[in-house]
């Protein structure tokens, strides 16, 4: 049978605006050993095998050319419908297909339609810089794979990401109820599993897949069904011992397995055929969820799945050894910019990685991104509720315009260098009104927002060298990196953050004490307290923090009943600057936390509020609205909030006690006043109130203002 001659839409490319142009008759032509199809415009080809004859005539034709083009050309070739025409159609965009008028053609002209997925479709299962994909799971039953599927789910869900979990309580009791656990129906569980996975990735979800899958071929079949799609497939070995996984088993499967009760049961008496070469291996027993994500996070930024701004980790803004001497030796030629003691806090935290990924101070976009949604979009949503911003003079901006790197300087010595500045109004008010709430002049920050200068500069920037503050306290600022690799030395399985701007008293530690037991009683073995206080910039009234880091030393270190546990206790700064703004600040302050590793973090009454600037008789937010909206705010999701239980002096049990209204008189608030009151006077407080020791610092500090007053 000889072939039909084979059409091609040939499209004007000599300007790319007109592609889907309708197109005259003589743009067709026949060309019946076409081997490809051509978009030059695009700068792309795309291979097609001819290697079949036809039995009709045969058009070639992208989506994007369907609705307009290709009407013409049908009525050029066949006014009537007498004969049948093979239609290859490319799927290349098929969010442009509109399927009711391709329809309509197919049924109008009798086309047989043949849709041709592009093997090299980078849209496909795309956005922006994520790319749907399968992460496979596998290890024996107890090892791990759903608590560890599920904690990567919501990571990547709380990046406004799509993910989805497959695990036995979603299949085996829907699509592959009708199979049971025979070596045959094992291998058709994990086809369909595989072939479900396809489709999630293919739509451009994340499908995590979560089953024991005992048998290589069968792994190996469903990574060979992905990549032959180009489909990233990530197998993930949980290499957990058997004795770690028989003593994790609460529903008893393994003893029962071992008396002879469940047969075929893998590990016992069926085979588990560990992986030959996995893309991810890890020992739950030895490895915290947060490391086994950040390795599963990191495999996932190799393959160019996720943006490498996903990883867990954070992103430090230091110069390499080389970048240093080489800005140090061009130094005396660049354009300089001497910034205050407050920028220069900002430095710190933007070099530390606390506001990762941001990679210098906000340029406009970013600006208006935290300004406006309290996140930056940077191909997923991440929680950013403080605009970290460099004020400078309108000279200032006059002098720098032309800059391409201005030189950062406090008190004349280089701190960082700014590369590709841009210069934006500073827009006070509206920057007040969306981040306070308010533009009282009498309000802490508010005041220093007003006093700065008329422009922002934003920019990337690259810093000199950790900063130093030399005040004794510089072995406390622990970088996040650093203090994640502290938590993995101490083989803690769970982080619980605490933030704090004021002494601690006997009812921060009750909180900090029933925290651990919970997370105890939830099954972590050992769970870490990072104490956390804020050294950055504060009000003048507030606790200075030498003071306030040697409250917390005596507290902790000496402290006779060990109520934080010293042990499993890290008392490290938090280099940000306060900014007061309540419910909005206290987002800041929990995804700052996020950066170390920790996964649980405990907020009080009124975080980051303080009296209404006004009327000193009112709160400024409404002191329960933090916790609330943490449990709200986008980007957070993986960090289980905490909410801080009311504490107040139990005169009856002569301790600190959570308050119980049934109670009521059993109980004494002492207010921060009456606490003040009582240590400049050289008074005590009452027994159980708060440990000795750090008492007798705080209250020489409130006799030294007595004096100096």
């Amino acid at each position: 049978m000889s072939s039909m001659p084979l059409y091609q839409c040939q499209i004007n490319t000599d300007n790319i605006k007109l592609i889907g142009n309708i197109l005259e008759k003589e743009n067709f032509i026949q060309q019946p050993t076409l081997s490809t199809f051509v978009k030059s415009n695009l700068d792309q080809t795309i291979q097609i095998d001819l290697s079949q004859s036809f039995e009709s005539p045969s058009i070639i034709c992208c989506c994007s050319t369907i609705s307009i083009s290709l009407p013409q050309l049908l009525s050029f070739l066949k006014p009537n419908s007498s004969s049948t025409i093979n239609l290859i159609l490319f799927n290349q965009s098929s969010g442009l297909i509109d399927w009711n008028s391709l329809i309509n053609l197919t049924t109008t002209y009798n086309l047989s339609l043949n849709i041709v997925n592009n093997e090299e479709n980078l849209a496909l299962g795309q956005r922006g810089a994520f790319r749907g994909s399968t992460v496979w799971l596998t290890g024996l039953s107890g090892a791990g794979k759903s608590t560890i599927a599920f904690a990567l789910e919501e990571y990547i869900v709380s990046k406004g990401l799509p993910a989805y979990c497959l695990d036995g309580d979603n299949i085996r009791c829907g699509l592959n109820k009708n199979l049971g656990f025979s070596n045959e129906d094992r291998v058709e569980n994990i086809r369909r599993i595989a072939e479900v996975a396809k489709l999630f990735a293919d739509a451009g979800i994340m499908c995590i897949v979560a089953f024991i899958s005992p048998f290589e071929q069968d792994r190996e079949c469903a990574r060979q069904l992905h990549e032959s799609a180009n489909i990233p497939f990530i197998e993930v070995f949980l290499n957990t011992p058997l004795s770690v996984c028989e003593a994790r088993d609460v529903k008893g499967l393994y003893e029962k397995a071992r008396k002879g009760l469940i047969k075929g049961f893998t590990g016992i008496d069926s085979p588990y055929q560990s992986p030959v070469h996995p893309d991810v291996i890890i020992d739950t027993n030895e490895i915290s969820i947060n490391r086994s994500l950040e390795m599963i996070i990191g495999k996932l930024a190799e393959r160019s799945v996720l943006s490498p701004t996903l990883i867990l980790s954070v992103h430090e803004l230091f110069m390499t050894e080389h970048i240093r001497e080489k800005a140090l030796e061009e130094f005396a030629s660049l354009d300089k910019l001497e910034i205050t003691e407050l920028d220069l806090q900002w430095v710190q935290v933007l070099s530390e990685g606390w506001a990762t990924p941001l990679s210098g101070f906000m340029r406009e976009t970013e600006y208006l991104q935290c300004l406006h949604f309290g996140c930056l979009m940077k191909g997923h949503i991440e929680n950013q509720t403080i605009p970290i911003v460099l004020p400078c003079t309108t000279e200032d901006k006059e002098r720098l315009t032309s800059s391409s790197t201005i030189a950062l300087c406090y008190k004349g010595k280089l701190v960082a260098l700014l590369k590709k500045p841009e210069f934006y109004q500073h827009r006070k008010e509206e920057r007040c009104a969306r981040t306070f709430g308010t533009t009282d002049p009498e309000h802490p920050h508010i005041k220093v927002i007003l006093a700065s200068g008329d422009w922002l500069i934003g920019g990337d920037v690259e810093v000199l060298e950790k900063i130093q503050w030399n005040d004794g306290l510089d072995q406390f600022r622990l970088t996040p990196n650093e203090l994640r690799h502290r938590f993995r030395d101490m083989k803690a399985d769970a982080v619980f953050a605490f933030q704090l701007r004021n002494p601690i008293h006997n009812g921060h530690s009750l909180l900090m004490q029933t925290t651990r037991q919970l997370l105890n009683e939830r099954g972590f073995k050992n769970p870490v307290l990072l104490l956390h206080p804020l050294g950055g910039w504060t009000k003048d009234d507030d606790v200075p923090l030498p003071v306030r880091m040697a409250q917390h030393q005596a507290f902790l270190n000496e402290d006779e009943h060990d109520r934080l546990d010293r042990s499993r206790t890290v008392l490290a700064i938090f280099p940000s600057p306060m900014s007061y703004a309540g419910p909005t600040e206290v987002q800041w302050h929990a995804k700052a936390r996020m950066c170390t590793g920790a996964n649980f973090y405990i907020v009080g009454r009124d975080p980051a509020g303080l009296p209404h600037p006004s009327d000193k008789s009112k709160d400024l937010y409404d002191p329960t609205h933090g916790s609330k909206v943490l449990t709200m705010a986008p980007g957070l999701n993986q960090l289980q909030i905490l909410p801080f239980k009311v504490a107040a002096y139990n005169h009856v049990l002569k301790d600190m006690a959570f308050y119980d209204p049934t109670k009521h008189d059993e109980f004494d608030f002492i207010s921060g006043t009456r606490m003040r009151k009582i240590a400049r006077d050289g008074e005590q407080p009452p027994d159980g109130f708060m440990v000795p020791a750090g008492w007798k610092v705080l209250s020489t500090y409130y006799q030294s203002l007595a004096t100096k007053s």
